[in-house]
């Protein structure tokens, strides 16, 4: 399939679940229980170092539940983007350390990015939540476009688990994918906990 064939399917599926996820009812209800699961999983139990994306707009809500991973005796982080577009990383201890960053997304104190304590490299993390517009059975995952976290992703460590969160009605059968595109191991909404084809390689 042609290159720009892909890009216009994506761009398809990426308006079908922006509207559907827009759309969907009981965001704060669902958003707990996907979140709930989350930290239920085998994944999150041994990890040790573990990034959470913090919401913004209509994706599955996180704020709420990041208070309880601070709490769980793990090193809990959070990206933010770079003047370059590069997601970088922050290791977060107190929800007082968000604010209100680029796009409106709540992002670490920019006094705060700089201080070598907060500063953690992708290769720590054992764990990645990984946000996004639209996924498949198969561990497919389409995001907003830019490539943040395919670009995350593809200087995470092979074993580091990738666990997507989403509403069902985000999830289709199978979306297309092109050659950089990141899978997911896992992608957990409100009814069901899918598991991808990228574990039948990497584990």
């Amino acid at each position: 399939m042609a290159g720009s064939d892909i890009q216009q399917q994506k761009s398809a599926f990426r308006s079908q679940a922006a509207g559907n996820r827009r759309d969907q009812p009981d965001k704060e209800e669902l958003s707990r229980r996907i979140v709930g699961a989350f930290m239920s999983l085998p994944e999150f139990a041994l990890a040790d170092t573990v990034l959470f994306y913090v919401d913004v707009r209509d994706e599955v809500r996180t704020q709420t539940d990041l208070q309880l991973a601070l709490d769980c005796s793990k090193t809990i982080v959070v990206p933010w983007c770079n003047e370059a577009g590069e997601l970088e990383l922050f290791c977060l201890t107190s929800m007082d350390q968000l604010e209100t960053g680029k796009y409106k997304i709540p992002e670490p104190n920019r006094e705060l990015r700089t201080r070598p304590e907060h500063q953690i490299d992708v290769k720590a993390l054992d764990l990645l939540m990984v946000p996004g517009v639209c996924f498949d059975y198969h561990g497919v995952r389409i995001g907003h476009g830019k490539g943040y976290y395919d670009k995350l992703l593809a200087r995470a460590r092979p074993d580091a688990a990738r666990i997507a969160l989403a509403f069902e009605c985000q999830v289709f059968e199978r979306i297309p994918t092109a050659e950089h595109d990141e899978l997911m191991d896992t992608i957990v909404t409100e009814q069901r906990i899918y598991q991808s084809d990228r574990l039948k390689v990497t584990r």
